[in-house]
């Protein structure tokens, strides 16, 4: 692609030479002949430093916000390059979301990732192709792809747009984070849809918000980038939220108010399948029952069927999508011979501990069993935090290996059963993970619910600097056929 044809959006159309571009990069150890090269600022690293490395490794264009030096590669100065790379990718990418797939974003504090797979679920039901990109990796079909950002940069955004709309997807669900939003990772193209969960206390302080009212105002970017906001009335930040936005407003809710009304909220309680059903009225009219349990994921399931009411999608498949939706790691049910129910959860620490065993505690278990480690090299008071919760709300917990890292899993339980000591909860220690899971394998009671937390959707262990495969679905089958319990088939 010409030079000129990516430095068109950003209004520049003169004073450079127009040179065929092989590609852009951002990461000069990446740079290779013909490529455009931007520099960004990040928290530890200037990308302007590394203009010169970049030259000589063959690149065209240096696009920068000072000058630099680069022998060999002309440079272009730019205002904001995050928002040079946003739009050139775009443009290199051949603008995917202007017309060959339509991107519905969701941001919040909490139920990004569970709205999202509610929004595919309800597409796919209506034979809709729908890819995801999130916090769990980017989703197209059966692949999954691992990133190192809930909103990867803008660059590798374009590209997974491009190819999933190559691969046939009609559309691409995205949680857009407040890094995200406030770096311009999705700035250069719109929103079919926005989405807004809720907003609470997090990500304040280090390389992340200065203060809440920033964090604030990153997640009310969207709603300048979207042609219809689909926003939750009851949160008390709904005003703030929409501070500047020039979107078409549509919200949901339970309390107060708004265009998509639920109530009603109850348990489904049944071996394997813990969930909720609640009365929708307003746009829409039906009764929703959600294959995820907790009243919290009533509201997910609700503004992920006022997204899909705007994007016209009929109430059958509102209810068969809710209906079947899975999200790894996320309360995810596994499939067990036994009359109990297996579960797999990424809490991993007290915040996320203590939601997902008060959630299944409304269930009213014969016992609430929870296993669990805590990760290595990192701060010891997390640890102390996630005893304390298990010992306050499980009946038996199962403390076992997690990411060890650099540390001996014995001194990590170690410290976990500090925080047990402050409650009269039991426990069994179980270093092994693998084997931990065959414990609870083999002492599962008829009515019990069994967490298996932390790992979630990760399929590795972090071991003494080494990532190991431990995916907790496969360990789960070779550990039943080994017991002569063979995994039952999931229910279509």
């Amino acid at each position: 692609m010409k030079l000129a044809q990516l430095l068109a959006p950003l209004g520049i159309t003169e004073g450079f030479k127009d040179v065929e571009i092989s590609d852009i990069v951002y990461d000069s150890r990446k740079a290779k002949a013909g490529c455009a090269f931007v520099c960004l600022r990040g928290s530890a690293v200037d990308g302007h430093k590394f203009a010169a490395n970049a030259a000589a490794a063959g690149a065209a264009a240096i696009i920068a916000q000072e000058p630099v030096e680069a022998s060999g590669a002309q440079v272009i100065l730019v205002e904001d390059t995050r928002r040079a790379l946003a739009l050139m990718s775009a443009a290199f990418f051949g603008n995917p979301a202007e017309g060959d797939i339509s991107v519905i974003g969701v941001t919040g504090t909490k139920g990004k990732t569970t709205t999202a797979y509610m929004i595919r679920s309800i597409l796919e039901a209506a034979g809709h192709k729908t890819g995801v990109i999130g916090t769990i990796g980017v989703l197209m079909g059966e692949e999954l792809i691992q990133t190192d950002n809930t909103t990867p940069m803008s660059y590798d955004i374009q590209m997974y747009l491009r190819r999933m709309a190559d691969a046939g997807c009609e559309y691409c669900v995205m949680e857009a984070s407040s890094i995200g939003l406030k770096d311009l990772r999705v700035c250069g193209f719109p929103f079919t849809v926005g989405v807004f969960t809720n907003f609470s206390e997090d990500h304040i302080g280090g390389v992340e918000h200065k203060d809440m009212q920033e964090y604030m105002e990153s997640k009310a970017r969207l709603f300048s980038l979207c042609k219809t906001g689909v926003l939750n009335a009851d949160d008390p930040s709904l005003e703030g939220i929409l501070q500047g936005h020039t979107c078409q407003v549509r919200t949901f809710g339970f309390e107060k108010p708004a265009d998509l009304r639920g109530a009603g909220c109850r348990h489904l309680n049944k071996p394997g399948f813990l969930g909720i059903a609640f009365e929708v009225s307003g746009e829409e009219n039906f009764t929703a029952e959600v294959d995820i349990p907790g009243r919290f994921n009533a509201y997910n399931a609700l503004a992920a069927i006022g997204a899909c009411h705007e994007l016209g999608v009929p109430v059958e498949a509102m209810k068969q999508g809710l209906s079947t939706v899975k999200v790894k790691g996320r309360v995810e049910p596994v499939p067990v011979p036994g009359n109990y129910t297996l579960l797999l959860d990424y809490a991993h620490n007290g915040v996320g501990m203590e939601n997902i065993l008060t959630t299944l505690r409304e269930y009213h278990p014969k016992r609430l069993i929870c296993m669990f480690g805590a990760g290595g090299n990192r701060p010891k008071v997390r640890r102390y935090e996630m005893g304390e919760v298990s010992g306050r709300l499980a009946d038996l917990s199962v403390l076992t290996a997690d990411n060890s890292r650099f540390e001996d899993v014995k001194d990590i339980i170690a410290d976990i059963k500090v925080g047990m000591a402050k409650t009269e909860g039991k426990y069994v220690e179980i270093p092994d993970r693998r084997e931990a899971i065959r414990w609870c394998l083999e002492n599962a009671q008829e009515g019990d619910i069994i967490v298996l937390a932390g790992k979630g959707h990760e399929d590795y262990q972090e071991i003494q600097g080494e990532k190991r495969p431990f995916d907790e679905r496969v360990v789960i089958r070779e550990l039943l056929k080994e017991m002569g319990t063979p995994q039952p088939q999931a229910a279509p």
